[in-house]
């Protein structure tokens, strides 16, 4: 067993404190300052974020940074936007041999980079960094409901640590090397769950939907590849598995921020909607600087970005979608 510290009291965060100790960890939960962290333990769970959650014995809410230079894995559960406010405050207080556990998705403007990237600015050894993704409801999974994920890295025997501090009965964790697949498909499936939204939102109905979901994915693939990623991945958990879960559902933010463009919210009154962080769309707003530094074509997502940042109506952008050149389907 080990001492682990969640970075972040959000959903996501609270719920993978809970998962790393009912496996027997130790299990700091980081928050924003001492009220937060003071309500928290007097509660015994997080009523903002995921009420009904029961801390288990073992999780402890905490600002006091002495938690981080004591944790063996230490878990950045927080949005990409803050990824490195809060790395700012909490990087000079990790232990410096600790794995750091990136379960954020998402690419930071304006340099496009991905969560690993941004966690190695501050002095942090490739080998140390895992990356955590997949098809994962928070909700679902808090209430006990079977799920899977997987955890990426290049060092072997930190994945294989972090696979069995979070392995449980209903929570199964896979292991991969492809760090770089990983990520990329954990942000841009959010990006393609806003134009699902959106088709869904104005009634295209399900062949649209699965069109798309399937185009989607080879226009991630094509990022990926060209980015150094095994195009394998990306038919994985963090990949299709992901994808699918995002764009079929309202339970997704992005999912419901596309429904409320197609009901021609703006886009700030569609991310009021959705009712929390909407990653997609910072993602989607780095999309076509990524595009062209790989030299990849990405109709979709660059289609979603004249929807989202240059007032394209949706109709027309999906009419301009499907009169694109025909072409081979495996000319990607």
């Amino acid at each position: 067993m080990a001492n682990v510290a969640v970075i972040g009291a959000t959903s996501w965060g609270t719920t993978l404190a809970a998962l790393f100790a009912r496996n027997g960890n130790e299990v700091a939960l980081m928050t924003r300052n001492v009220a937060e962290a003071d309500a928290l333990n007097a509660a015994r769970e997080n009523r903002r974020h995921r009420p009904g959650l029961r801390f288990p014995d073992t999780v402890r809410a905490t600002f006091d940074p002495e938690a981080l230079a004591t944790a063996e894995v230490v878990v950045l559960a927080v949005p990409s936007a803050t990824l490195r406010e809060n790395l700012i405050r909490s990087a000079p207080a990790m232990a410096p041999g600790a794995t750091i556990v990136s379960a954020t998705k998402g690419i930071e403007a304006p340099d496009c980079l991905r969560m690993s990237e941004v966690i190695a600015t501050f002095g942090v050894e490739t080998g140390r960094i895992m990356v955590l993704s997949g098809p994962n409801f928070a909700g679902e999974i808090a209430r006990g409901l079977p799920a899977a994920t997987v955890v990426a890295g290049v060092d072997t025997a930190r994945l294989q640590q972090v696979q069995s501090l979070l392995n449980g009965a209903t929570f199964r964790v896979y292991t991969s090397e492809d760090l770089a697949g990983v990520e990329i498909g954990g942000a841009l499936k959010n990006v393609v769950a806003i134009a699902c939204g959106l088709s869904d939102g104005l009634g295209y109905g399900e062949n649209a939907k699965a069109a798309l979901i399937t185009r989607g994915l080879a226009e991630i693939t094509r990022l990926g590849v060209a980015a150094g990623a095994d195009a394998l991945t990306f038919l994985g958990l963090a990949g299709i598995g992901d994808l699918v879960l995002s764009c079929q559902t309202n339970q997704s933010r992005n999912h419901t921020l596309g429904v409320a463009l197609a009901q021609e919210m703006s886009l700030e009154e569609a991310i009021e909607a959705a009712a929390g962080v909407v990653e997609g769309v910072a993602t989607a707003r780095s999309l076509p600087r990524l595009a062209q530094r790989y030299g990849v074509s990405m109709p979709i997502c660059e289609s979603l970005y004249s929807v989202l940042f240059e007032a394209k109506p949706p109709v027309e952008a999906g009419r301009d979608l499907m009169s694109r050149d025909i072409r081979p389907e495996r000319d990607l």
